[in-house]
């Protein structure tokens, strides 16, 4: 009998990187490489117990510190697997706002950043990038990936991918079929997994099994994990 047309495919776990001390106080991040603190790599240790008995092929991570650290860590329990990096799959640049606090951004950018929470589409980072700027580096790496993974010939394989909040974001929109406009209607929390499955490598349309799921960081059922600035 043929087999589903899974055994034929790819499934990709998204996370996003651990906690860092930016993201618990809220100051924005984006190209700034700042490393996990305790908790994130607490929350890495989770995910990767969650995730130790699936069999990882192969892994890429953004090339900034927290992705890479975060899935350095999940990898522990997957020696054989190297880690690549894409540096398409870097976070957004803020530009000028890196660095600050949400507070210290909305006394000098108040409308801006308002704009930032209701229309994210429509807004250029000073001296940074906007969403479109992210869509078209973010969602080449990622279908990069799967076409790489797909043209092999190899069967079926898990890859790993651990990347940041806005570029899990544009390309869960993008796999949704959403505009980035869309962001804020998804939620990434720091080491939260999303399962994608592409039964047919590009050729079809690809299958959101699961989205943030974090209960092997919290026991519940809802995200409890610091909200934080990207």
């Amino acid at each position: 009998a043929p087999k589903g047309d899974i055994d034929l495919g790819l499934r990709l776990l998204l996370v996003r990187h651990g906690e860092t001390d930016w993201n618990r106080a809220s100051r924005f991040q984006g190209q700034i490489d700042v490393p996990l603190n305790e908790n994130g790599r607490k929350q890495g240790q989770q995910a990767g117990e969650f995730l130790k008995d699936i069999p990882i092929d192969f892994a890429v991570s953004s090339p900034m510190l927290r992705p890479k650290q975060t899935a350095e860590i999940i990898l522990q329990s997957h020696p054989n697997v190297n880690l690549q990096v894409d540096d398409g799959l870097r976070e957004i640049s803020h530009g000028l706002w890196e660095g600050k606090l949400e507070s210290e951004i909305s006394q000098e950018y108040g409308d801006l950043l308002n704009q930032w929470k209701v229309a994210p589409e429509t807004v250029q980072m000073p001296e940074g990038e906007n969403l479109q700027d992210v869509l078209e580096r973010a969602v080449p790496s990622w279908n990069g990936i799967v076409k790489s993974a797909t043209a092999s010939g190899s069967g079926f394989q898990t890859g790993l991918v651990v990347a940041h909040d806005a570029i899990n974001k544009v390309v869960l929109c993008d796999i949704l079929g959403l505009s980035p406009a869309l962001i804020w209607s998804i939620k990434q929390g720091n080491g939260a997994v999303s399962v994608i499955d592409y039964p047919q490598g590009l050729d079809k349309a690809p299958v959101l099994q699961a989205m943030n799921i974090t209960t092997h960081l919290s026991g519940g059922v809802l995200d409890k994990t610091a909200a934080g600035a990207l």
